[in-house]
């Protein structure tokens, strides 16, 4: 897994590397079972403070994507609660979805952004 953090960006460290995570594990970089580097090892790898490592671990954990365990640290392991997923996402995408609506951008723009974001995952789709 290769992290790259953006020091200029206004996206706060430890989302970036949540989001980094999430992405790894949705394009199968990293699978379940799979140890994520220890907190101070990955802080020393990208040059940031052990605390936002241990910041956003602590969230990928409450967010069911990874377990702590005390012996092998942080081992992927996503909670596939589907229906508690798809309400998140609808609260989600309802935001994001207004915000391009206020912007223009029309309902077949955003099936094709969804489309093209979707086979970046997988092949078919789905």
């Amino acid at each position: 897994m290769i992290v790259t953090i953006d020091f200029n960006s206004d996206e706060a460290l430890y989302i970036q590397l949540r989001n980094q995570i999430i992405l790894s594990i949705a394009m199968s970089e990293i699978q379940e079972g799979d140890n994520l580097p220890s907190v101070r090892e990955l802080a020393e790898n990208i040059g940031i403070n052990m605390h936002t490592v241990n910041k956003a671990y602590t969230i990928l954990k409450q967010e069911g994507y990874v377990k702590l365990d005390r012996r092998k640290g942080a081992v992927i392991a996503v909670d596939c609660n589907k229906e508690h997923t798809l309400i998140q996402l609808r609260e989600r995408l309802r935001v994001i979805l207004a915000q391009a609506i206020c912007k223009n951008v029309t309902v077949d723009e955003i099936h094709q952004i969804v489309d093209t974001i979707c086979q970046e995952f997988c092949e078919d789709g789905k």
